[in-house]
């Protein structure tokens, strides 16, 4: 059978300050009139349905996943006693699964991502579905680069491999890192690359079987913890299991070594809607091309994103290149050159108990 897994942890600090511990970027609003978690559960409906649907999400913030996805059954929800980055969230969530299901095929998707058109996606998630079902392979979904750009990884496609329905799975010739800009010119050209999309299809028994390969001693803890799935223990080993586990990406454990890794070509739109300056590529911009969310009024001002999540007004004269955020308790003014850097702001807020509360 097929099931969807949603990374639902991260607390999406470049949104800051409308993300906050307490309520992170993909329970929010951002995109449509929908949480950004409840937009890509839809996304993968009728392939996975509801029932099939596991989030895997932190401590904090899986109560909001219960009292918000009320479709999603509440053993379903998999909470993370802190965050191990997307290896161990991934193996959790297989772990679980292998034992409901031998033959479990696993769709990973990130719950903060931008994608369309649904149909499209939901065909190559299909497709290598067919494919992980069958082989051990650990499949991938490139997207084709619209820009060169810098924030993202990407995937160097090598030869092509097979063909399922209307997509065609190419092997992995190698993985890169964020480029520096003339070096993502270079891959944008070539049309050899494709942005690392954090998409991923593979059976739970490949990806469990990679792992312990790849990373001898998390897979030897994951199979350890899996003995106490389903027994009053369970919650003590998790939090055993994330006490000894490394912080590490599925990517840098197991994808970058890993001699079985295909990318489908995905022709589609993504963004991973990283902070503000890619929201504004998605919001309609006025004749000065400002974006404008809320109550805002923004005279002789140019290229500046203003979002106003209160019933007050948010004014602006004569500015221009901003990022400009109010929040109920919190005001965000920031040049759109290092709106990616708030979270030096968060570093100094958190050194004083006074202002953790604005974390």
């Amino acid at each position: 059978m097929i099931y969807g897994v949603i990374l639902a942890g991260g607390r999406g600090e470049r949104f800051w300050p409308l993300s906050r511990a307490r309520r992170p970027k993909q329970f929010l609003r951002l995109t449509s009139d929908k949480m950004m978690l409840e937009e890509t559960i839809d996304r993968i409906l009728p392939l996975v349905p509801y029932e099939h649907v596991r989030i895997v999400t932190g401590e904090s913030t899986a109560g909001l996943a219960r009292e918000n996805m009320p479709d999603i059954s509440e053993e379903n929800i998999l909470s993370e006693p802190c965050g191990r980055n997307t290896c161990l969230a991934i193996g959790l969530a297989a772990a679980h699964l292998i034992k409901e299901d031998d033959e479990a095929v696993l769709l990973v998707l990130s719950a903060d991502h931008l994608i369309k058109p649904a149909e499209k996606l939901r065909e190559m998630l299909a497709a290598g579905a067919a494919v992980a079902a069958k082989e051990d392979f650990l499949i991938t979904i490139g997207i084709v680069p619209t820009r060169p750009e810098t924030a993202y990884g990407y995937i160097k496609m090598g030869e092509t491999s097979r063909k399922e329905g209307n997509y065609i799975l190419y092997d992995v010739a190698a993985f890169a890192e964020k480029p520096k800009a003339a070096v993502a010119h270079e891959y944008y050209y070539s049309h050899d690359y494709l942005w690392n999309s954090g998409m991923f299809i593979w059976s739970a028994k490949s990806i469990l079987s990679a792992i312990s390969k790849c990373q001898p001693l998390l897979g030897k803890l994951l199979g350890e913890y899996s003995q106490h799935i389903g027994t009053e223990r369970e919650d003590e080993a998790r939090n055993e299991l994330y006490e000894k586990a490394i912080s590490i990406s599925i990517d840098f454990a197991v994808l970058e070594h890993a001699d079985n890794v295909l990318t489908i070509k995905g022709n589609i739109i993504w963004d991973d809607i990283g902070g503000w300056q890619a929201l504004a590529r998605y919001k309609e911009v006025n004749s000065d091309n400002n974006v404008i969310v809320g109550n805002a009024l923004a005279m002789e001002s140019y290229e500046t994103t203003i979002y106003n999540n209160t019933d007050d007004i948010v004014t602006c004269l004569g500015v221009s290149d901003l990022v400009v955020v109010r929040t109920d308790d919190i005001t965000l003014v920031v040049h759109k050159t290092m709106a990616d850097d708030v979270k030096k702001i968060l570093a100094r807020l958190e050194e004083d108990d006074e202002t953790k509360k604005y974390l």
